[in-house]
């Protein structure tokens, strides 16, 4: 890893939330994601299951994790299982944990080696009633690939068909969705370096620069600052290019006279900053870019005002759309008879702003969290309106990271340079 070691209380804390939700006489039992292969004898880049993370902050492969806290030896109700270290694997592969260094990155005592798990984890299974099991239950999950966790769930059910099983996704998705006081700060950290590069870039760009130059620059960045590197695949789109939500070509070159929209966010911890700005290429607005970017700006300061404790995500998303509306009217975009015969379904603002609001954001960018029921303090969120316009060629977005206190929120990013005025200075400079 890159990173600094993390304080191992956010993992011991983690793991207490999820244990106080357990139902009597249980055990929960978490994997690590698979090696997943690309051609010939290569392997993706590894990246571990978000949960088994979230409560140990264990980065390494065949990695497990046990909890049964009614064990009735106390010295196992949480167990970390790693891979045993192999002299020659490692002359290939590099340096695999020790006990030791499992306990100080996880705070668990007791570590076992993963060849040595099966016949002890067979007495603890004999013991308990209720077997938890972990799935992928985010909402967006587009991944039909039969992984480990699903795997081990079947092979479980054959081998002790006659317990109850638990699904922990329903436990995780709660408790992932409020951050803790530790967690939010390793994603400040995640913020902090996202903000030092984003003024860095403000230096860089000018006409003629190539989109993947200014990636190229946000990744050097990233890795000098000790960040895993990019949290997603960064959007550098100039031009009308910006109108494409999910632009990840960055492959053009950024004319004079246009904007440009960069989403992007680093990876520190495993925790994910998630920015967006968009800048005159040329180092200035036009009078009709700032009109349209100022517009967006106070989508985004009105969001922010309504973004708290009790509201649901679908309210919140209507009255911004009510707010959309009327600003969108007043820089030329709807008409009065547009919005008097809009689709109630398909509202006309939509045809400027078709995206969400906000998102939940921590380990995974797109993280766990409810998006029915109301919004809670600890929550993590986004704001990122956008103002998309075919007819001008122009696409503005502007984002940040929001946790939600008792009254309100706190902007995690108050001090990116985010007005007109901040970033045409930085630009001139």
């Amino acid at each position: 890893m890159k990173y600094l070691p993390l304080n191992p209380e956010i993992f011991i804390q983690n793991r207490k939330r999820f244990v106080e939700r357990m139902e009597k006489n249980s055990i929960a039992i978490f994997n690590s994601n698979d090696e997943l292969p690309t051609n010939g004898d290569q392997l993706f880049k590894f990246k571990q299951n978000s949960d088994l993370f979230w409560l140990t902050g264990i980065e390494q492969e065949d990695t497990m994790l046990v909890l049964f806290p009614d064990n009735p030896d106390p010295k196992y109700r949480e167990v970390l299982v790693l891979v045993r270290p192999n002299e020659l694997k490692e002359k290939w592969d590099g340096h695999r944990l020790r006990a030791h260094e499992g306990t100080s990155i996880s705070g668990i005592k007791t570590i076992l080696w993963l060849d040595s798990l099966e016949a002890m984890l067979q007495t603890w299974i004999h013991l308990a009633d209720t077997i938890y099991l972990n799935t992928n239950e985010n909402d967006r999950k587009a991944n039909w690939v039969p992984v480990r966790d699903y795997r081990y769930a079947e092979i479980m059910k054959q081998r002790y068909p006659l317990h109850q099983y638990k699904r922990s996704a329903r436990i995780l998705k709660d408790l992932r969705g409020i951050k803790t006081a530790l967690e939010v700060d390793v994603l400040q950290k995640a913020i902090d370096i996202t903000d030092n590069t984003f003024r860095r870039l403000l230096k860089f760009i000018r006409p003629g620069v190539m989109e993947y130059e200014i990636e190229a620059e946000i990744y050097h960045s990233f890795l000098m600052q000790r960040a895993t590197g990019p949290g997603y695949g960064s959007i550098i789109a100039s031009g009308d290019r910006a109108r494409t939500l999910h632009y990840v070509e960055n492959n053009q070159e950024c004319k004079e006279g246009e904007l440009l929209l960069m989403d992007f966010g680093a990876e520190y911890g495993y925790y994910n900053a998630d920015l967006t700005r968009t800048v005159p290429v040329s180092g200035k607005f036009s009078r009709r870019q700032k009109t349209v970017y100022n517009a967006c700006l106070h989508l985004h300061h009105y969001a922010a005002s309504i973004l708290k404790p009790g509201i649901s995500i679908v309210d919140y998303t209507e009255k911004i759309g009510d707010e959309a509306t009327v600003i969108f009217q007043k820089i030329g975009l709807l008409k009065k008879s547009d919005v008097k015969n809009e689709d109630p379904e398909n509202r006309a603002y939509r045809k400027y702003l078709y995206h969400g609001i906000s998102h939940h954001l921590g380990i995974d960018v797109h993280d766990l969290g409810t998006r029915t029921e109301p919004i809670r303090a600890g929550m993590l969120f986004t704001i990122e309106p956008g103002i998309y316009i075919e007819e001008e060629q122009m696409g503005v977005r502007i984002e940040n990271n929001f946790w939600v206190t008792r009254n309100g929120n706190k902007d995690l990013m108050k001090n990116i340079p985010i007005t007109v005025e901040e970033i045409e200075a930085l630009m001139k400079r």
